[in-house]
């Protein structure tokens, strides 16, 4: 018996049933590199696609590291020209998150792009774990990008524009590579800040940037 397709309006549409017509997806891109900011975005899908299907565009949507960059890039042009579609996107840089810690600052960008949508959407559907923080009500979806229309239209967002940013910062610090990385771990950035040390982007608060504590024993 073959499974059943997976309803990725399923969440947005219990709220569209009790007339939350305005459901805001959230995600993140950038968590985890060594370098660069992190960038949050937010995605408001219209209802009548729950009965319509998704436009020939943004058909196969998914959470955005399940998609090749042509893909990416593809639904980023039409989510971000489509009339239909309310969308913001913020950046948090590397001060920021060195200042007051990746999780919060992960937080401040999902909370900056909402704030952009003018009004602000009255619910929200997250990617992985429930944001205490959250300036609207929100449902926490583990794997969420997956699970939803708007989480994954949002993560899109996300991914793309943050790729952008570390393609631009490749040009300004050409010897890291970001281009290639955007700014993770791998083996050849870490040469890099062996060999050049660290660059205005990078996050001094990550290992291997910050310095080892002293062992007190």
């Amino acid at each position: 018996m073959a499974a059943k397709p997976t309803d990725r309006f399923e969440f947005e549409r219990e709220l569209w049933r009790q007339n939350v017509t305005r459901v805001a997806g959230v995600d993140e891109a950038g968590r985890g590199p060594l370098a660069g900011p992190v960038v949050a975005a937010a995605a408001i899908l219209p209802p009548r696609w729950a009965d319509t299907g998704l436009p020939d565009e943004l058909a196969g949507l998914n959470d955005s590291k399940q998609l090749t960059e042509l893909q990416r890039e593809t639904y980023f042009a039409f989510l971000t020209r489509c009339a239909e579609i309310e969308f913001a996107i913020a950046a948090v840089d590397a001060g920021v998150i060195d200042e007051i810690n990746i999780l919060q600052a992960t937080h401040r960008a999902m909370n900056e792009a909402l704030a952009q949508l003018q009004p602000l959407p009255p619910h929200a559907l997250v990617d992985g774990r429930p944001v205490k923080t959250l300036r609207v009500p929100q449902t926490a979806i583990v794997k969420g990008d997956a699970r939803s229309y708007s989480i994954a239209a949002a993560s899109v967002l996300a991914k793309v524009t943050r790729d952008r940013l570390m393609r631009d910062y490749a040009v300004q610090f050409p010897e890291y590579g970001f281009a290639e990385h955007k700014g993770y771990g791998t083996a050849k950035h870490l040469a890099a800040i062996a060999a050049h040390g660290a660059c205005p982007i990078h996050r001094m608060t990550f290992a291997p940037l910050k310095p080892a504590e002293p062992n007190l024993f």
